[in-house]
């Protein structure tokens, strides 16, 4: 364990951890809203950290889906983290083993990913262990602070805070499709496609777990179909 690397670990997920507070506070109002005593709601969080996979799986535990459809849901919505966990591997130490990688890869979220990414120097076990901690604790006790002080909240203070996980992924859809207009696109298509599921006769019958899956594999088909990546040919 190097101190000096973990303290600096510590620091720099400091902010993620505040961020954390909020989302996982309305996750634990909405679990416990649903039905899920806190207890389930603080473990379903201690074991996933993962917030759309968690907002997704609740829902569909709520309308008693499938196992198939749980599982196929939480496959689509977290595949972005082993993309992330491969780009990442690129920086490790050299003392950065599997057995370290396989465990420490519990903590990878978008912004833990993120801080790590944009590191200059070379990531350690210390360093990211510390950097995954206080995030990790934040996610934790702020679905348990929602799960148990949500009853008690004032109805208005209970509906501002069941919007904060829309305002979380506006905040980072927004900036990339502001950029470049082929996310807007995709964005849009993706929102039309989420909307017919929802009013569409027939199509309304699907559940929310296999609409999010259908959703984000079409427009990422038609977005790759429409934007493909220019891949340079190496002169031999």
């Amino acid at each position: 364990m190097n101190i000096r690397e973990w303290k600096q670990g510590i620091r720099d997920g400091i902010p993620i951890a505040l961020g954390y507070l909020s989302v996982s506070f309305t996750f634990g109002l909405m679990a416990a809203e649903a039905g899920v005593s806190w207890w389930q709601a603080v473990l379903i969080s201690a074991a996933n950290l993962t917030s759309a996979g968690q907002f997704a799986g609740l829902d569909i535990m709520v309308a008693r889906g499938a196992i198939l459809e749980m599982a196929l849901t939480q496959l689509i919505i977290n595949l972005r983290y082993a993309l992330m966990s491969l780009s990442l591997s690129q920086k490790l130490d050299k003392r950065f083993g599997t057995g370290s990688r396989l465990s420490l890869g519990f903590f990878m979220t978008d912004e833990i990913f993120g801080v790590a990414a944009s590191r200059k120097r070379k990531i350690t076990r210390s360093y990211f262990l510390g950097l995954g901690m206080l995030p990790m604790a934040g996610w934790t006790f702020g679905t348990m602070a929602g799960a148990l002080l949500g009853g008690v909240l004032p109805p208005i203070v209970q509906s501002a805070l069941g919007v904060a996980i829309y305002g979380m992924f506006l905040a980072i859809i927004i900036p990339q499709a502001r950029d470049d207009m082929r996310y807007c696109k995709v964005i849009v298509i993706a929102a039309a496609l989420a909307c017919a599921f929802h009013y569409l006769p027939g199509l309304n019958r699907v559940s929310s777990g296999f609409a999010i899956i259908l959703c984000s594999v079409i427009a990422a088909a038609v977005g790759a179909w429409l934007y493909p990546l220019e891949i340079e040919q190496e002169e031999r």
